[in-house]
């Protein structure tokens, strides 16, 4: 999972929100699955985090909402899309509706 560390953002209960995506990643593992999550901070540079978290072969990466939703960030979002194309050519990408359904989504 790629997302946005929500403890960076304005007006964000950040604690809360990365409490609900540490539980969503602990779901993973009740599924057998080997997760892991890599969130992004808005003042640091994006793609050597980026690139460091697709060094494992993995089979799907979940861009997460934070990423993907705000106009603003939308050069991000490209690069992220391109970083996984490039990094990580045989994963699926996939996107979540919440914190709550990353499971389904992958």
């Amino acid at each position: 999972m790629l997302g946005i560390d929500p403890r960076a953002v304005p007006g964000m209960d950040g604690d809360a929100l990365r409490a609900a995506l540490d539980q969503e990643l602990a779901r993973f593992g009740e599924h057998a699955i080997d997760a892991s999550m890599t969130l992004i901070e808005l003042d640091e540079p994006a793609e050597p985090v980026i690139i460091a978290a697709l060094s494992d072969d993995w089979d799907v990466v979940i861009i997460g909402g934070g990423i993907r939703r705000p106009e603003p960030l939308l050069p991000l979002f490209e690069q992220v899309v391109n970083l996984v194309r490039r990094h990580a050519p045989k994963a699926a990408i996939a996107f979540n509706t919440s914190g709550g359904d990353s499971v389904e989504a992958a």
